[in-house]
């Protein structure tokens, strides 16, 4: 395909995107940001506790500077 032809397409699916709203059903979203699933974030970091490391080996040398002053 040439390249005024694969421009044309991309300007065609860009216009249809950018003008294109679907239904937003404004209901689920709430249920979706009001679930319980982003408490179970602490029980995954919990989980990963006792491999947690105090060490500042992974930090980068400004980042060690400030901790410790």
């Amino acid at each position: 395909m040439g390249r005024g032809r694969q421009k044309a397409k991309h300007t065609k699916v860009a216009r249809e995107l950018k003008y294109f709203s679907p239904n937003t059903d404004y209901n689920a979203l709430e249920r979706e940001l009001t679930s319980s699933q982003h408490d179970d974030y602490s029980d995954e970091a919990s989980k990963w506790a006792e491999y947690a490391d105090d060490d500042d080996t992974y930090l980068a040398g400004d980042e060690q500077r400030e901790q410790r002053a």
